[in-house]
């Protein structure tokens, strides 16, 4: 097999793309008419964006424990990318590994942590009070994340650059 990472950024703009198709499809028809079927499908079309993203980020941990072969392995990345001194780095994949852990599980310690942030994250997090990401928007699922395609793109970029550092550092890890 490939490496993971190059082949979770090829795997995630191409789904990206073909939901950005169906969505223009979709968008096209409710210029003619106000379909409940197609609301219900651009709905399903921003669910999935968050599946793709909580599904890579579950399936990178899986890969990073057998490959790091411990226990905990995003706490293991971190350590390595923090002797690495890519601490920028460490602190994105820590928003991001949060970001996924709201979306798995709602509100918590993760989503407390982002709140705190929520100034300087790279995504929107709906703080507490908010309804909408954006009012109106018959496409928006309830998340507490919002996941548009540039977050999406951005946990894959994300798995590759960690990726990478570990290889740098352990030159037996391959995954």
């Amino acid at each position: 097999m490939h490496l993971f990472d190059d082949l979770i950024y090829r795997s995630t703009a191409f789904t990206l793309n073909v939901l950005a198709e169906t969505r223009a499809k979709v968008i096209e028809e409710l210029q003619t008419g106000g379909s409940t079927i197609a609301v219900k499908n651009l709905q399903m079309i921003q669910l999935q964006k968050a599946i793709i993203a909580v599904g890579m980020f579950s399936l990178f941990e899986s890969m990073l424990q057998e490959g790091l072969s411990c226990r905990n392995s995003f706490e293991e990345a971190k350590k390595i990318l923090v002797q690495t001194g890519n601490i920028n780095l460490k602190n994105s994949f820590e928003e991001f590994t949060c970001a996924i852990n709201v979306l798995k599980h709602g509100k918590g310690k993760s989503y407390n942590v982002l709140v705190a942030k929520s100034t300087t994250l790279p995504f929107k997090i709906k703080l507490i009070g908010e309804n909408f990401f954006d009012e109106g928007d018959v496409s928006e699922v309830s998340t507490l994340i919002e996941v548009n395609d540039k977050f999406v793109l951005d946990c894959a970029e994300l798995i590759e650059n960690v990726s990478k550092e570990i290889r740098k550092e352990r030159t037996d890890f391959f995954i």
